[in-house]
């Protein structure tokens, strides 16, 4: 099962992203596929909060739109949610651990935990931070064009 990263679902939504037609593309064929494929929650309230930011985005994406962006992604009868589980603490520590995850990194920790806990196969992102986790597969799907 594939897995997205937030930088992905916000260049796929912001159609004044230079990566907005290949990352749309990207999504598109993963939601019309058979094929689970998942998006992390944190990366979906990453995404509400970047697309929205007046500081990252002049003019920011409405929220409206951008809760309307999250309700079609959640259309797709394939996406698999992931979230905290009951053995999410033994994962995480150890994903902390085996890549040396400090302070901001953290985040990227619990997103790369949250793919190994529900076994998620690839992560695609164009953030290279999760290289420091030997354990997750991760591509950036953008890169490939």
């Amino acid at each position: 099962m594939i897995a997205v990263d937030t930088n992905i679902l916000v260049y796929a939504h912001r159609e004044d992203s230079m990566m907005h037609e290949v990352a749309d593309r990207c999504l598109m064929e993963l939601a019309e596929s058979r094929h689970n494929w998942a998006i992390p929650w944190p990366c979906i309230h990453e995404f509400l909060a970047i697309t929205t930011h007046p500081k990252i985005y002049d003019p920011p994406t409405p929220l409206e739109d951008a809760i309307e962006q999250v309700e079609c992604w959640l259309e797709s009868p394939s996406l698999v949610l992931l979230g905290e589980t009951r053995g999410y603490w033994p994962i995480f520590k150890a994903t902390l651990k085996a890549g040396t995850v400090l302070g901001p990194q953290v985040h990227d920790g619990r997103i790369a935990c949250l793919c190994l806990l529900h076994g998620v196969t690839e992560l695609w992102s164009a953030d290279r931070d999760f290289t420091r986790i030997p354990a997750l597969v991760t591509t950036n799907p953008l890169a490939k064009i």
